[in-house]
């Protein structure tokens, strides 16, 4: 894979490049697919999937050519890990709003195992802290969302 063509994907087609909270951007970017996708179960799973493996086939490569260890502007991480956090939960607007925030501190504070996978390097590194953030999201998402219907 070129450079190039490494840099623009996991730029997340260069949302990453905005000087102000480029992982929020992605993380924005991926809310917004995963809310349009959210009445077509196959096509979000397919279009997660892609984002995931695009990431770890763009992120070490574009990580080289800038010449930084994670840079910021990697933000294709955040797009998948947040597809991952809202997968097959019911979207209202305290859903995603949560879900945004939580998944947003979940990826800054890396609990563990979150912090080890960061902490491989390359594109594992990468993507793994992310999805695992993603992951934390879901579950605790899952729970609150059983606990109110209960109430």
């Amino acid at each position: 894979m070129s450079s190039r063509l490494a840099i623009f994907l996991a730029t997340f087609f260069y949302v990453g490049k905005c000087p102000v909270a480029p992982g929020t951007l992605g993380t924005l970017a991926g809310l917004l697919i995963a809310v349009a996708l959210h009445s077509w179960p196959a096509a979000y799973v397919g279009v997660m999937i892609l984002v995931t493996v695009l990431g770890f086939l763009a992120c070490g490569p574009a990580e080289k050519a800038l010449g930084k260890k994670d840079p910021g502007c990697i933000v294709i991480d955040e797009v998948a890990g947040i597809m991952v956090a809202l997968f097959l939960l019911p979207l209202s607007w305290p859903v995603i709003v949560i879900g945004f925030f939580l998944f947003r501190a979940f990826d800054m504070f890396k609990i563990w195992p979150a912090n080890r996978f960061e902490n491989m390097g390359g594109a594992a590194g990468i993507m793994l802290d992310d999805l695992m953030a993603g992951i934390y999201t879901n579950i605790v998402l899952l729970i609150a969302i059983r606990w109110a219907m209960r109430m």
